[in-house]
C-alpha cells in the first residue's frame, strides 16, 4: 500500500509540472525518438541480465524495470500523437495488431483507459509481489490474487467494450513508426531545390505535367511489388480484424481471461501449504486447454471456412496463446517436480566452459525468480 501511495503521488507531481515543461519534453521525445528508443532498449536490456544477482536489493533492480517499462509506455503514447499530426504517415501500412488497437483506442475513451490501467499493473506486478513478499507468504498470494482479479474485470471489460471480441494482447498499439525521420526527411525535401527533387524523386511529363515517381533498380522489384501488395486483411475495417464470439466461443474467452484468478487462488489455498502440490497445476491446465478447446471447435463450426478463414490477426493470437501453453512447465509442481531439476542439471554442464558459463549464470538468475514468485511466469 505504501508503494502504490508513493506511485499516486509521484503521477500527481508528474502532472502537476508545468504544461511547457511537458510540452518541451515531448518535442524532445518526438524529434531524437531514435536515441530515446536506444536508450530504453539499453536500459531494458540491463534489467534482464540482472534479475537474481543481487537479491538484497531484487526491489531495486525491478524497480527499474518497471520504471523503464512505464516511460517507455509514456514515450509511445507521446509518439503516436506526433504520427497522428504527420499526413504521410497516415498511409504507411500498419500491422493488423496496430490498426486494431489503433480504432479501439481512439474510438472508444473507455477502452483506452481500462488497456491503459491494464497494462500499468503488468508492468508493477512483479514489484507489488516482492513488496508484499517482504510481509510474508501470506501476504505475497493476497496481493496476486488481487492483481489477478483486477487484471480480469479489466479484461472482461476490454470484452465488453469490444462487443465480446476475443483479446488482443497486448491491447494497445505498439511502436512501429519512428516520426524523427520523417520529419527530418521532410526537413530535407524543404531545403532541396524544386529542380532537385524532380530529378531525384520524379520525373515531369512535359505536356500534361504530371509526375511519375522513380523506379525501383532491378534487384529491389521483387521487394517493391510486394510492398505495394494489398492482403484482404488490409482492405477490412479495423474492427472486422477480429470477429465477435458468442456461445461457447464466447465462454472460452471468459474461462481464458479467469484462468488465471483461478489458478492464483488455488495456489494460495494450496501451494502455499505445500509447494508440490498438483491440485492447482491440475485445474489450471484443465481451465486453459478446455478454454482453447472450446474455442477451436466454436470456430470450425460457427466461422465461415473454419480455422482457414480467420483474419491474420486472431491466427497470430491462436498462435501466441498456443506458444504460451509451454510456460507451465515453469509453473507449480510440474517446475517443483522435473523443470527444476533439469535447469540445474543444464546450469551445471554450462559451469566453467567458455561463453556457455556467462548463459548458465543468466539461467541461474532467472531460476531465483522462477523459484520464488508467481509473475516471472505469467502469461496473461
Amino acid at each position: 500500500m505504501e508503494f502504490c501511495r508513493q506511485a499516486s503521488r509521484t503521477t500527481q507531481e508528474i502532472i502537476s509540472l508545468p504544461p511547457k515543461c511537458l510540452e518541451k519534453y515531448s518535442d524532445f521525445v518526438t524529434k531524437n525518438s531514435s536515441a530515446v528508443g536506444q536508450i530504453e532498449g539499453a536500459l531494458r536490456s540491463l534489467t534482464y541480465i540482472i534479475p537474481g544477482r543481487f537479491r538484497d536489493t531484487e526491489i531495486a533492480s525491478e524497480s527499474v524495470h518497471s520504471g523503464v517499462q512505464l516511460i517507455s509506455l509514456y514515450h509511445d503514447s507521446l509518439l503516436a500523437r506526433a504520427v497522428a499530426n504527420l499526413p504521410a504517415l497516415q498511409n504507411r501500412h500498419q500491422s493488423p495488431h496496430t490498426r486494431y488497437t489503433r480504432f479501439w483506442s481512439q474510438n472508444s475513451s473507455a477502452y483506452k483507459r481500462v488497456a491503459l490501467t491494464l497494462q500499468v499493473i503488468q508492468y508493477v506486478e512483479l514489484l507489488c509481489e516482492m513488496a508484499a513478499k517482504r510481509r510474508g507468504e501470506k501476504a505475497r498470494w493476497r496481493a496476486v490474487v488481487l492483481l489477478e482479479g483486477i487484471k480480469a474485470l479489466c479484461r472482461l471489460l476490454l470484452m465488453r467494450l469490444t462487443h465480446s471480441r476475443p483479446l488482443s494482447s497486448p491491447p494497445l498499439p505498439q511502436r512501429e513508426v519512428d516520426p524523427s525521420t520523417l520529419e527530418e526527411k521532410q526537413d530535407d525535401d524543404e531545403d532541396s531545390s524544386p529542380s532537385e527533387q524532380s530529378d531525384e524523386a520524379h520525373w515531369t511529363m512535359p505536356r500534361t505535367g504530371l509526375t511519375l515517381p522513380t523506379l525501383p533498380s532491378s534487384s529491389d522489384i521483387s521487394s517493391y511489388l510486394l510492398s505495394k501488395v494489398l492482403t484482404a486483411d488490409d482492405v477490412k475495417p479495423p474492427k472486422a480484424l477480429m470477429h465477435r464470439v458468442s456461445g461457447m466461443g464466447e465462454l472460452a474467452e471468459v474461462l481464458y481471461i479467469l484462468r488465471p484468478l483461478i489458478y492464483a487462488a488455488a495456489m494460495q489455498y494450496w501451494a502455499s501449504k505445500n509447494r508440490k502440490s498438483w491440485q492447482p497445476w491440475v485445474l489450471g491446465v484443465a481451465v486453459e486447454y478446455g478454454a482453447r478447446q472450446l474455442a477451436k471447435r466454436d470456430l470450425q463450426e460457427r466461422r465461415a471456412g473454419g480455422m482457414r478463414g480467420l483474419t491474420a490477426l486472431e491466427k497470430e493470437e491462436l498462435k501466441k496463446r498456443g506458444w504460451e501453453m509451454g510456460w507451465w512447465m515453469m509453473r507449480g509442481a510440474f517446475y517443483e517436480t522435473f523443470t527444476k531439476a533439469l535447469i540445474h542439471s543444464l546450469s551445471a554442464k554450462l559451469r566453467k566452459k567458455p561463453l556457455l558459463d556467462m548463459v548458465g549464470g543468466i539461467i541461474e538468475d532467472y531460476e531465483f525468480l522462477w523459484d520464488q514468485y508467481y509473475f516471472p511466469t505469467a502469461t496473461l
